[in-house]
């Protein structure tokens, strides 16, 4: 990787999109891993192609894109499918990451992922940054941001990596449980000294 590397992390719910939109503002491009994950398996990629012909088109909708409540159920209740998916789709989301990484022409690029650390996507980072707030927040906000029972929070909350895991993994931690403008305050600070570290490493 010829760029530095900022590795952006949060569990859902802790804001890590009010931070990349900042830096973002700032001039700073974004690889966002979530929206990858959404292009290999877009209509007509190779990853959805390869998803039908595997599961038959009854995983599909109507206008041919992708049933993913259909797709989580069947992943949820059998390992080995599970298995076969990540399989497929892990190369091709990480092959598209490295391009996307190489080609940022910001003074330092970030990758923003949810499961950074799960995916080992921190191997590619020079520095890895988690957003946190306590887990009853993560609850309420995302049960109101995305009109979800707590209950279906929590089984999200369950399958990643511990909050606890993750502060001790990454290397700075900024706590969102506190007035934004505060927040920002704080992403400007680490945002100078990135650059910095960016510069130095060139």
């Amino acid at each position: 990787m010829s760029n530095w590397i900022l590795g952006l992390t949060g569990g859902i719910g802790a804001g890590k999109t009010l931070v990349s939109n900042h830096l973002a503002s700032l001039g700073i491009e974004i690889v966002d891993a979530d929206v990858i994950a959404r292009d290999v398996v877009a209509i007509g990629s190779d990853g959805l192609n390869a998803i039908a012909k595997h599961f038959g088109n009854t995983i599909l909708l109507e206008d041919g894109s992708l049933n993913r409540a259909k797709l989580r159920e069947i992943i949820f209740a059998d390992s080995e499918q599970k298995s076969w998916l990540n399989n497929l789709l892990h190369p091709m989301i990480r092959q598209n990451i490295t391009e996307q990484l190489n080609n940022a022409k910001s003074t330092y690029v970030v990758l923003s992922a949810p499961l950074l650390f799960e995916n080992k996507l921190d191997a590619l980072c020079n520095h890895t940054l988690m957003v946190d707030v306590p887990v009853e927040v993560q609850l309420t906000r995302t049960a109101t941001r995305d009109s979800v029972s707590a209950e279906q929070v929590k089984n999200i909350i369950a399958a990643q990596m511990s909050r606890e895991d993750k502060r001790q993994k990454a290397d700075s931690i900024l706590d969102n449980q506190r007035e934004i403008a505060l927040v920002l305050t704080e992403v400007e600070t680490l945002h100078r000294t990135f650059l910095q570290q960016a510069k130095i490493s060139k």
